[in-house]
């Protein structure tokens, strides 16, 4: 569908699951990743207020959008923050980011 993107989710085990994702539903990464039963706590509900939604860019980083001044705050709280780590609530879904590869922070 010309509306979807493909994310692709490194699992714990190191295997990719591929995802179709919708562009014209205004849905965050976080939403998206929720919706497909990742284990993703969300506790404050997408305001870049918890990290509880981090995940790890491991392709495509150069396709998202430049990281918020609230986002950057929150991500500095994490003791294990990487260079490419970012809040998935942070993140809304369009065109440019087909292909992203991202994974569970902190999770191996």
């Amino acid at each position: 569908m010309e509306n979807n993107i493909t994310i692709h989710m490194q699992e714990p085990d190191g295997s990719v699951t591929s995802h179709e994702a919708p562009t014209d539903m205004g849905l965050s990464l976080m939403e998206f990743l929720k919706a497909s039963e990742y284990d993703i706590l969300a506790t404050c509900g997408g305001m870049a207020l918890c990290a509880t939604c981090c995940v790890d860019v491991l392709e495509g980083e150069e396709t998202l959008n430049e990281m918020t001044d609230d986002e950057y705050a929150m991500l500095d709280t994490l003791p294990d923050l990487l260079p490419n780590s970012r809040l998935s609530c942070q993140l809304q879904l369009n065109s440019n980011m087909d292909g992203l590869k991202v994974k569970l922070h902190g999770v191996s």
